[in-house]
């Protein structure tokens, strides 16, 4: 992973049928990235509340920087006995829609960490209100998908964490965001900074049809 833009972080899909099965790769993976690496980890609401209690507290352990979306999002009453119980820290946020259910999160003491998806939260004007409540109540905020253009935002974020990067887009995009030192650094061009590739993207098009 370091040789890959020196990224410092690398989070793990898990809620494999068996928890010892999520135990040995996350062991795995630690082995293979070494122990300065950071690992988060996601269950995408694959648990209900009983697993998740018995689950996460198996992980609480391990030094994951957080546990992600382990039930269903909008229950706030659960994730709040949660981040209530464990140590390891709750992530939230991809399927807020809009910064009144970002706020009720945060009123519920629902999580300890947020991360809206930057198309549901409602845009740049969603993610700013976001981003406001963030600040108010001191909670660490990173990104959920579009890193090229949330990373724009998140440099005026006050409680800014991560922002999660993916190079979906590269092969569609007239000059691809460098990534060096685990760093994304953003193009000195007019605007967002995305040009796209019209010839790939044509190409895509007619895949599709």
């Amino acid at each position: 992973m370091r040789d890959e833009g020196g990224f410092g972080g690398l989070k793990l899909r898990l809620g494999r049928d068996r928890i010892r099965d999520d135990l040995a790769t996350i062991e795995a993976v630690r082995n293979a990235v070494g122990d300065d690496m950071h690992l988060m980890v996601d269950f995408n609401q694959g648990l209900h509340l009983a697993e998740a209690l018995q689950r996460c507290h198996m992980l609480d352990d391990l030094g994951l920087d957080w546990i992600e979306e382990p039930i269903v999002y909008d229950n706030f009453d659960g994730y709040a006995q949660l981040a209530g119980e464990l140590k390891t820290p709750i992530q939230i946020g991809e399927n807020f829609y809009g910064p009144r259910d970002f706020q009720r999160a945060i009123q519920s003491r629902a999580c300890d960490y947020v991360m809206p998806d930057f198309m549901r939260i409602g845009g740049v004007t969603g993610w700013m209100r976001a981003a406001a409540i963030a600040g108010t109540a001191g909670v660490p905020m990173s990104t959920h998908l579009y890193p090229e253009v949330a990373a724009h935002v998140m440099r005026v974020t006050e409680t800014a964490h991560w922002l999660e990067w993916q190079n979906w887009a590269d092969p569609i995009l007239q000059r691809p965001f460098e990534i060096k030192e685990g760093r994304l650094f953003i193009p000195e061009v007019p605007g967002v900074g995305i040009e796209w590739n019209e010839s790939a993207v044509s190409a895509n098009q007619r895949a599709l049809y």
